[in-house]
């Protein structure tokens, strides 16, 4: 079994493995199968739509009496959404890229435990000021949404777990398995937040073709770009840009994101190019290690899998 951190002690679970709340992939199925497998599983509320939150939390609910949480994106989600999924009674609630500060009274009031991501030492200072619980130091490799210009995590994790103290700090970006987890755990971190590992398993809330981009996909076929963001106008933060696989279309745009915006044509041919299947109408978001990812199978399995690889690696370490 993986080591007890500061983070599994915090939540009374059994080991130091978060899921991330991937909006919209992230439903209460998957959220369910972590937390009842000993990780902390989380809620992907995304923008905060109601109707879905109230869909899969309605699920999570009434499949586990583990913990369990929920994630929302700070620049898109209102006061309003966090405050009905607080009526849920998570054990946490995670806010990523933007200002936590409006979420924060309603979810102190409910005595939820604050987990904030960090792409940056900037709002990991920002993440202590308002009294983060929990931290989640995110590096480049990541998929999905990140910083643009960042650091990886084996230069942002230590240093914002000297930055912390003792606020437990959980490791993001480019784990796929235990060989990542027990690096992690070198660099500092009370546990780690995967996300691209989980959305290979049939309790994530996504398409069979990406299950099987995943499995046939290669880092080095990876860049973060900002190109999917605009062609599907999902108003998404210039300071922020999205790992995907890449496709002809990020090619053909790539460092000419100002002259994309600027044309409709060209964001009715993405659009075009989607209807005829050509372009998945949801971008693939994957990690910069999704090689690792080789098979999928229940999130429950993920988990007993991911610390049986840490134990392994863990017990092989010793004088050299």
């Amino acid at each position: 079994m993986a080591p007890a951190t500061s983070f599994t002690q915090l939540f009374g679970i059994q080991h130091p493995i978060a899921q991330a709340p991937m909006g919209g992939s992230a439903g209460g199925a998957l959220a369910t199968a972590v937390s009842n497998a000993g990780g902390l599983g989380l809620v992907g509320g995304g923008r905060g739509d109601i109707a879905w939150l109230t869909r899969e939390l309605d699920l999570v609910t009434a499949q586990t009496n583990a913990p369990w949480g929920v994630g929302v994106l700070s620049w898109a989600a209102g006061v309003a959404s966090v405050e009905h999924a607080l009526t849920y009674r998570p054990a946490a609630v995670m806010l990523s890229f933007g200002d936590p500060a409006p979420f924060i009274p309603a979810i102190r009031r409910t005595g939820a435990k604050l987990i904030i991501q960090a792409v940056d030492l900037e709002e990991a200072k920002q993440a202590l000021d308002v009294g983060a619980d929990v931290i989640v130091a995110q590096g480049t490799e990541s998929g999905g949404h990140g910083a643009r210009r960042g650091r990886s995590l084996l230069s942002l994790l230590p240093l914002v777990v000297d930055q912390a103290g003792r606020v437990p700090v959980l490791a993001a970006g480019g784990i796929s398995e235990g060989r990542g987890i027990a690096a992690a755990f070198a660099l500092g971190a009370s546990g780690v937040l995967l996300g691209s590992r989980f959305q290979a398993t049939p309790e994530a809330l996504v398409e069979p073709a990406l299950c099987s981009a995943i499995l046939a996909g290669e880092g080095a076929r990876t860049e973060r770009s900002s190109v999917p963001d605009i062609a599907r106008g999902s108003g998404w933060p210039r300071r922020y840009t999205g790992r995907t696989l890449t496709d002809w279309f990020i090619q053909q745009w790539r460092d000419r994101e100002d002259e994309l915006a600027a044309s409709p044509e060209a964001k009715q041919a993405f659009q075009d190019a989607v209807g005829r299947g050509e372009l998945p109408a949801t971008p693939a978001w994957v990690n910069e290690s999704v090689d690792l990812i080789r098979d999928t199978k229940p999130a429950a399995e993920v988990v007993a899998e991911l610390v049986a690889e840490t134990d392994r690696v863990l017990a092989g370490l010793g004088p050299r």
